[in-house]
């Protein structure tokens, strides 16, 4: 069945100074079977900049950590207890003395970014965005988006709070992984992730493994609740993971898979004929050429379905791409959404670029300054959505 969440809102803000909400709101999410309603007509707010003082005015940073008004998303590592986990690179060196298997190479013969292939014995997985510590932080970034967009909730499906053994695949930084563990501590928590981008102080009942998901899962191990999230781009062979995770879930276990439909809309035409809508056309199309699926939310329901859950249950929800949202909430998270686009455009653009489409490196560093303009621009109405999909896999009878 498909969740029945209100609609909300997405009339344009005319003001150029209103800011956002200091009181967590529901969180907005909109019926699968409506996704795309009308909206009214352009305004002609002039363009500004937007930075993350003015926009953003109650994320306060206190030390090494960040709280906001959700009290719940940290932005940057937290000592913890001290237990065993991958640590924290930031060179190619340290990384190639913890990890003699990882080979490294800057595609692009310009020292950007750091960019990693893990070579397996059976086979070779490629990350496809860099792997310093400006993306560590844009992926802490995301998190903190996923937990606005969820009203401060970590998960959607009606996991028990006393659940025992939970994997999180892709666990990127391990937030998520962290924060599940705090909130659930008679869990253990495991985080497995291509990179070894996890901190090594976390909770004691969290671990972190560096492997391929796409790879067989071990025989072994099968868990009470599945979480998977933010793997567009990432995977090859979805309804063989999806699979997988059927087979290594308990029955009555749950599984959730959270992702993006990452095609660029508006309601009211404001993005068509812009370099916005250009880029964000050639991204997925690029993805599309590697075999990696960029909207892999729009399939989610499909192969979870498929792969034998059941009472399946599923959400889409809104993020629009800056503040320009009247409604205070969906203002919030497009100012996030601008935050982590601005300091990530590079990276997602690069390699699919350079490497698929075979463009120059200045001539991406031209269509970036372009893209960057649109994205300021509170006259271009643009979002893209997220889709959230948890089923349970069926006991005995």
């Amino acid at each position: 069945m498909t969740s029945k969440a209100p609609q909300p809102a997405m009339k344009a803000d005319v003001s150029s100074d209103a800011v956002v909400s200091e009181t967590p709101p529901t969180p907005h999410a909109i019926p699968s079977s409506s996704v795309h309603p009308q909206e009214p007509s352009v305004n002609d707010a002039p363009a500004i900049d937007v930075d993350e003082e003015v926009l953003v005015p109650h994320l306060k940073r206190m030390g090494n950590a960040t709280a906001d008004s959700y009290g719940c998303s940290r932005l940057t590592r937290h000592p913890l207890q001290a237990t065993s986990g991958a640590t924290l690179m930031s060179t190619a060196e340290d990384i190639m003395r913890k990890y003699p298997w990882f080979r490294f190479r800057n595609p692009y013969g310009k020292p950007i970014k750091i960019y990693i292939l893990i070579q397996y014995s059976f086979k070779d997985s490629e990350y496809i965005r860099p792997n310093d510590e400006t993306e560590v932080d844009r992926l802490d970034m995301m998190h903190h988006i996923f937990r606005v967009m969820q009203g401060g909730k970590l998960f959607e499906a009606p996991v028990p709070k006393s659940v025992q053994r939970v994997l999180d695949l892709g666990c990127g930084t391990g937030l998520w992984a962290m924060e599940f563990a705090e909130e659930h501590p008679s869990a253990e928590v495991l985080g497995v992730d291509l990179s070894p981008i996890q901190p090594n102080f976390v909770p004691p009942n969290v671990k972190f493994e560096i492997d391929d998901i796409e790879l067989d899962f071990p025989d072994s191990r099968s868990y009470d609740y599945i979480h998977c999230r933010y793997m567009s781009y990432a995977i090859k062979d979805w309804p063989r993971l999806v699979q997988q995770v059927y087979k290594h879930t308990l029955p009555n276990g749950i599984v959730e898979f959270t992702d993006y439909d990452l095609t660029y809309r508006s309601d009211d035409g404001t993005l068509d004929n812009t370099t916005l809508k250009a880029w964000g056309d050639d991204l997925p199309r690029a993805g599309r050429m590697m075999g990696r699926e960029p909207c892999p939310g729009l399939y989610l329901e499909k192969w979870v379905r498929e792969a034998g859950f059941t009472n399946i249950e599923h959400k889409v929800y809104k993020i629009p791409l800056g503040p320009w949202p009247a409604d205070k909430h969906l203002k919030m998270l497009g100012a996030y959404n601008y935050l982590m686009l601005m300091q990530g455009i590079e990276a997602f653009s690069l390699r699919l670029f350079i490497n698929v489409l075979k463009w120059s490196y200045e001539e991406v560093q031209v269509l970036l300054v372009k893209v960057r303009n649109d994205l300021k621009d509170r006259r271009i109405h643009a979002y893209t959505e997220m889709h959230v999909v948890w089923g349970q896999k069926p006991g005995p009878e």
